[in-house]
């Protein structure tokens, strides 16, 4: 899962049926460095299901791949990121910002799970 930012919606001319009731948004993921220093996210652009209500501007919490559709089991649907949460808030630890700060200037990468 990873952290996003809604910047628009994304309107179907003709939709198909499993896409009633719901919305789809366009929302940015957001860096590690970016949720650190407050600042726009600046990558590639996704669309993601949303029957949460996400607004312009919120942040979002997104299931991509072929998670993203597992809520809808056993029914079928097209989508490749879901809009799993709104988020309220974001804190991060400053030992953990710390740390990856470290090993990012000694040229370590560090272990994604």
């Amino acid at each position: 899962m990873r952290i996003a930012k809604v910047i628009g919606s994304v309107t179907l001319a003709r939709p198909h049926a499993s896409y009633v009731g719901s919305r789809l948004r366009l929302a940015i993921p957001m860096s590690f460095a970016e949720l650190v220093d407050g600042t726009e996210p600046t990558g590639d652009s996704l669309v993601v299901w949303d029957e949460l209500g996400a607004g312009l501007g919120d942040l979002i919490l997104i299931a991509e791949g072929p998670e993203a559709s597992q809520p809808f089991r056993p029914a079928e649907k097209a989508v490749d990121a879901y809009c799993a949460a709104l988020l309220d808030d974001v804190s991060l630890d400053p030992k953990a910002v710390a740390m990856v700060n470290r090993e990012e200037s000694s040229g370590k990468k560090t272990k994604k799970k």
